[in-house]
C-alpha cells in the first residue's frame, strides 16, 4: 500500500525538523487520533511525552470557554424558553417536539455559518408573510397565530442562546460562533502554540475562520488529504470545497496546498457487486472475510469494513466468520436497533394504550412475547407470560383488566409494575422500568451474561437521564411526550464495543474513516439515499433562503460523501464496493451514482469488475405432496374407522385427502386466536345452540300459533347466553359484537316468522333436536369395523312426511343440492352439501324406517328461498337413492383405508 495520509503528515514534519511533541494537532475525529498516535510512537527515537492531539470539537470548544449541551437538555432549555415567549398560544411540549428538533438545526446552522440571525430569521418570517395561503385581506386567526410565530423566532433565538450563555453551555453552532468572538484573546494567551490542522474537507464558516486565523497569526499549518486528480478537476465534487479553499483564501495567494498526492489511479483491484437486500449483504461481506483469512492469516491487519448504512451493524455481526477472533467496532449500535429497546417501547406503548376497560390483548400478547418479558416471567411462581395469554385466547378476552390479573397471585408485585393499577404519570413510567431492569439484572448476573448487563446498564443510565430532566422541569410531559424523548435519545445513545483499536479488522461508519488509510477496504450499502443521502428536508429554511446566505443545502452533503467514498479507496489496493439490487422504498435507491461514476471514468475503469452476486434460483414444479400409508398409518385409519367417519371429515377428504390426512387423523387443529371479529364457525355454533335451546319444549309436539308464538321475543335472551358461552370475554353491548349479536338474533327471528307463516297451509311437528346418531357399515372387504356418525341439526314431519333439515349460516345455493350426476358426489367438493344430507338421511333411515324421506339446508343468509331440499333426478330421497349414495359411501371409505391408495394433495 502506499504510505498512509498520517505517516506522510509526521514524515513532512520530519522534514521540516520540526520538534513532533511540541505540537498541537486538529483533527476531523477522535478516532484518526488514536492512530496518529501510533505513529507517532513508531517514528519516535527517545522517550518524550505525547503531543496534544484533538479533534476539531474539542479544540473550539476549549476556545469558546462554554461546554456542549445534550440533546435532550437542549430541547428542554428551547420548549421552556418557547413558553415564557411572548405567543398568545403555546403549543404542549408533545406537539413541540414535533418541530423543535429541526428549529434546533436551523439555529445550529446558522451559529455554524455565522450568519447574523437578525437578517435570516426576519427574512424567514417576511417569506411566511407573503406566502401565506390565505387570499383574505382580514387574516383569519390561524394565520395571525401562524405568522406570530415566525415573527417571534429572532426573540425566541435571542433568549435562547442567552439563557445558554448564562450557564456556559451551548449547542455546537454556539460554541463555534463564541469560539469566532474569543480568537484573538485565545491567540494572545496561547500565542506559542504550533498547530498542525490534519485531513480536513467541508469546513463551515466558523471552522475556516478559525483555522484561517490560526494560519496567518500563528505558527500552524495545515494538510489536506486529496488526490490531485480530484482537485485538477474543476468539477469533480471530491475536491470541490479543497479547491474553493485555494481559490479563495488569503492564505493560498502566496502558498501551494500541502498534502496533495498522486495515489487514485495507481494499480488496484476494485470490485463492484450488487446483492439483493441488506441480509444478503452482510452474508457476501463474511464470504469475503473468509476468502482474505483463507490467503493470509494476517490479512485483517490492514482491512477495514465500512458500513455506509449503519444499521448493518447487526446483521454484519453474525456474519463475520467465526475464524476471525480480532474485531474491533468503532462505530456504537445505536440503542434504538436492540431487543431492549423493543422490549421498553412495548411496555411503554402498552401504558399509553390503557383505557378504562384495561389493556387491549394484541398489546399484551406483545408484550408478553418479548424474550425479555419472558426472562422476568420465568423467574416468578406464576409463568404469567404463558398463562395469560392462554387464558385470553381461551376466553376471547379483548381486554385485560384488573380483575383477570387478580387471580395470579404468584406473580403480584411484577404483574402491578407491568399493569398499574391506576394511571401513571411518566415519571412513574421511568421507576417502573427501572423496576424491571432490577429484576433483569438478578437474571442475568446469574446467567453471567456480560453482553446483556451491558445493553441493560445502558439503558439504566438513560432512564435516569430521563428521570433528571422531566424532575428539573415543569413540564410534566405526558406519556407520548415521553415516548418521542425516548426513542430520540435511543436514537443518539450507543452500545459501545470495547476492542483493540489498532489490530484486527475494523468495522466504522463512513465518518470515522476520515484520514485512515486501509490496503484493503470493504464498503457497504453503496446505493442511492444511503451514499450520499440524497436530500432531506429536515429544515424550515428553504433551499434558494439557503443558497442566497452560504448555507450547505443537500447538493454540499453529498459533494461531502463523494470526498469520503474517494478517499476512502485512494490507497487501497483492493477495494470491494457492495450494494443492494433490490432496495426498499426506505433503504434509498437504485446503485449509488458514485458506483457509476467509477465505471465510467476511462482512467481508472481498468481496474474496476462488476458483476451482480444473486443466488441461484432453480424453478422446478413443485411435486405433488403424497403420504404413503404405512402400518402405523393404516393403524390410525382403522382407530378413526371405529370411532366413526363424520360427514364433515368425508367431505374433507373429497376436498383434499391431504386435508382430511391433517385435520382428521392428526388432528392438526388451527391455532386458537382472539376473535376480534366473530369467526365463522363460532357464528354457526351460537345459531344452532340457541335454535336448540329455543326449541328444545317442543320436541314431539306439533307447532301451533300459541306454542310459537313467544319464540321470537324469547330470542336476544337465548342468544346473548350462548354468545357469552362461546366468547367470555367479550362485550355485545358495544362494536362489531353488537352487530353481529343483532344479525344473529334478526336472522333467528326471520327464521321463526317463516316457520309460524308455514303454520298456515302444514302441520309441523318436532321429531328430534341436534340427534346423535351412529350406524355400523357391513363391510366385508375391510377386516376392521367401520361406523359412520353424525348430528341431525333437526328431523320433523310436515304434513306426515319425515324431513331432515341442516342449518347452514353461509350462503347455499339450490344447486349445491341437487344431483344429476353420481360421480359429481366423490369427486366435486361443491356438491359436500348434498353429500352430507344424504350421509343424514341414510344415518336416519338405518335407525327409522322412514319413507318417503326428505333432506334440506335451511341457509341463512338466503332464507328467502326457504327449505332448499335433496333431490336426484327430480326425485327425493327413496331406497334407490340411499342404496346408491351406500355404495358411493364404501367406495370413499375402501379408498381411504386402502394401503396402497397414498394420501395425495388434490390441487384448488
Amino acid at each position: 500500500m502506499h504510505q498512509s495520509f498520517l505517516q506522510y503528515v509526521l514524515d513532512d514534519l520530519l522534514k521540516k525538523e520540526v520538534a513532533i511533541e511540541s505540537l498541537t494537532f486538529v483533527l476531523p475525529s477522535k478516532r484518526s487520533g488514536t492512530f496518529l498516535k501510533k505513529h507517532i510512537s513508531n517514528i519516535l527515537i527517545k522517550n518524550s511525552f505525547s503531543p496534544k492531539i484533538l479533534a476539531i470539537e474539542d479544540f473550539v470548544e476549549d476556545i469558546s470557554g462554554i461546554t456542549s449541551a445534550s440533546s435532550i437538555d437542549l430541547l428542554i432549555q428551547l420548549y421552556t424558553v418557547y413558553k415564557s415567549s411572548k405567543i398568545e398560544v403555546h403549543d404542549d411540549f408533545y406537539t413541540f417536539l414535533k418541530w423543535g428538533q429541526t428549529l434546533l438545526q436551523d439555529f445550529n446552522e446558522i451559529d455554524r455559518y455565522l450568519i447574523p440571525s437578525k437578517d435570516i430569521l426576519n427574512y424567514l418570517s417576511a417569506i411566511k408573510e407573503i406566502n401565506h395561503w390565505s387570499l383574505k385581506n382580514e387574516k383569519t386567526e390561524l394565520i395571525q397565530k401562524y405568522l406570530q410565530f415566525w415573527n417571534s423566532l429572532e426573540s425566541l433565538y435571542n433568549s435562547f442562546t442567552t439563557s445558554l450563555l448564562n450557564q456556559k453551555k451551548g449547542y455546537q453552532g454556539l460554541i463555534y460562533r463564541k469560539a469566532n468572538e474569543n480568537l484573538v484573546d485565545y491567540c494572545k494567551t496561547n500565542k506559542n502554540d504550533s498547530l498542525v490542522f490534519v485531513g480536513f474537507n467541508a469546513l463551515n464558516s466558523a471552522e475556516s475562520n478559525i483555522i484561517q486565523y490560526f494560519l496567518e497569526h500563528t505558527n500552524s499549518q495545515i494538510y489536506w488529504d486529496i488526490d490531485s486528480y480530484f482537485l485538477d478537476d474543476a468539477i469533480h465534487e471530491a475536491g470541490l470545497f479543497i479547491r474553493n479553499y485555494k481559490r479563495q483564501w488569503p492564505y493560498y495567494s502566496v502558498r501551494n496546498l500541502t498534502g496533495v498526492h498522486n495515489s487514485f489511479l495507481s494499480p488496484k483491484s476494485i470490485s463492484i457487486t450488487g446483492v439483493p437486500k441488506s441480509i444478503s449483504q452482510a452474508k457476501y461481506v463474511g464470504e469475503i472475510l473468509k476468502g482474505i483469512k483463507s490467503e493470509s492469516p494476517t490479512g485483517f491487519k490492514n482491512t477495514a469494513l465500512v458500513l455506509a448504512d449503519e444499521s448493518l451493524l447487526n446483521p454484519i455481526l453474525q456474519a463475520i466468520p467465526n475464524e476471525i477472533n480480532e474485531v474491533n467496532i468503532t462505530m456504537g449500535l445505536p440503542l434504538n436497533k436492540t431487543v431492549l429497546y423493543s422490549f421498553f417501547l412495548s411496555f411503554l406503548e402498552l401504558n399509553i394504550a390503557s383505557t378504562e376497560k384495561g389493556w387491549f390483548y394484541k398489546d399484551v400478547l406483545e408484550f408478553l412475547s418479548n424474550p425479555y418479558s419472558i426472562s422476568i416471567s420465568a423467574s416468578q411462581q406464576v409463568d404469567f407470560a404463558k398463562v395469560i395469554p392462554k387464558d385470553i385466547k381461551e376466553t376471547n378476552r379483548l381486554y385485560l383488566n384488573h380483575n383477570n390479573l387478580s387471580k395470579y397471585t404468584g406473580a403480584k408485585q411484577v404483574l402491578e409494575i407491568i399493569f398499574p393499577p391506576k394511571a401513571i404519570s411518566s415519571v412513574q413510567w421511568i421507576d417502573n422500568c427501572l423496576l424491571l431492569i432490577q429484576s433483569l439484572k438478578k437474571i442475568f448476573d446469574v446467567e453471567e451474561n456480560p453482553q446483556e448487563l451491558e445493553s441493560l446498564y445502558r439503558f439504566y443510565t438513560l432512564f435516569n437521564q430521563l428521570k433528571t430532566h422531566l424532575n428539573a422541569i415543569d413540564l410534566k410531559p405526558g406519556l407520548k411526550s415521553v415516548k418521542s424523548l425516548f426513542k430520540q435519545l435511543a436514537t443518539m445513545e450507543t452500545l459501545d464495543f470495547i476492542g483493540e483499536p489498532l489490530s484486527g479488522l475494523q468495522i466504522m461508519g463512513m465518518l470515522e474513516s476520515r484520514n485512515l488509510d486501509f490496503e484493503t477496504v470493504i464498503l457497504t450499502s453503496v446505493n442511492e439515499g444511503v451514499l450520499p443521502s440524497g436530500k432531506s428536508n429536515n429544515s424550515f429554511i428553504p433551499f434558494d433562503v439557503k443558497r442566497e446566505y452560504g448555507l450547505p443545502t443537500y447538493k454540499e452533503k453529498d459533494a461531502i460523501y463523494t470526498y469520503h467514498f474517494y478517499r476512502l479507496i485512494q490507497r487501497a489496493k483492493n477495494v470491494h464496493i457492495i450494494y443492494n439490487t433490490e432496495p426498499d422504498v426506505l433503504e434509498g435507491g437504485e446503485k449509488s451514482r458514485l458506483i457509476s461514476q467509477l465505471l465510467t471514468d476511462d482512467s481508472i475503469s481498468k481496474y474496476v469488475t462488476h458483476h451482480i452476486a444473486s443466488p441461484q434460483v432453480k424453478i422446478s414444479p413443485s411435486p405433488i405432496a403424497e403420504i404413503s400409508k404405512s402400518p402405523l398409518l393404516l393403524k390410525d385409519i382403522e382407530s378413526f374407522a371405529d370411532n366413526g367417519f363424520s360427514p364433515t371429515s368425508l367431505t374433507n377428504y373429497i376436498r383434499n385427502p391431504l386435508e382430511f390426512y391433517k385435520k382428521n387423523i392428526l388432528k392438526v387443529n388451527d391455532v386458537t386466536e382472539v376473535e376480534e371479529t366473530i369467526a365463522a364457525n363460532t357464528f354457526g355454533t351460537i345459531v344452532h345452540d340457541s335454535l336448540e335451546e329455543l326449541y328444545l319444549p317442543l320436541i314431539n309436539k306439533v307447532l301451533t300459533l300459541e306454542n310459537t308464538a313467544d319464540l321470537a321475543t324469547k330470542t336476544p335472551e337465548v342468544v346473548k347466553t350462548h354468545f357469552y358461552k362461546n366468547l367470555p370475554g367479550v362485550d355485545i353491548l358495544k362494536g362489531k359484537f353488537l352487530l353481529v349479536y343483532n344479525v344473529i338474533v334478526k336472522y333467528l327471528q326471520n327464521f321463526i316468522a317463516q316457520e309460524i307463516k308455514q303454520l298456515e297451509k302444514h302441520e309441523i311437528k318436532i321429531l328430534g333436536l341436534e340427534e346423535k346418531l351412529v350406524v355400523q357399515l357391513n363391510m366385508p372387504e375391510l377386516a376392521f369395523p367401520i361406523k359412520l356418525k353424525g348430528t341431525l341439526d333437526r328431523v320433523d314431519q310436515i304434513d306426515g312426511v319425515t324431513r331432515i333439515i341442516d342449518y347452514k349460516t353461509g350462503k347455499v345455493e339450490p344447486r349445491n343440492v341437487k344431483i344429476t350426476d353420481w360421480e359429481e358426489l366423490v369427486l366435486n367438493y361443491d356438491k359436500s352439501k348434498a353429500f352430507q344430507l344424504l350421509c343424514y338421511a341414510f344415518l336416519y333411515s338405518k335407525k327409522h324406517d322412514a319413507n318417503p324421506l326428505h333432506a334440506g339446508i335451511y341457509s341463512f343468509k338466503n332464507l328467502s328461498q326457504g327449505f332448499l331440499p335433496f333431490y336426484s333426478n327430480g326425485v327425493n330421497i327413496d331406497h334407490d337413492t340411499l342404496n346408491t349414495f351406500e355404495s358411493y359411501l364404501k367406495r370413499i371409505i375402501l379408498e381411504i383405508c386402502n394401503s396402497s391408495i397414498p394420501f395425495t394433495e388434490k390441487k384448488m
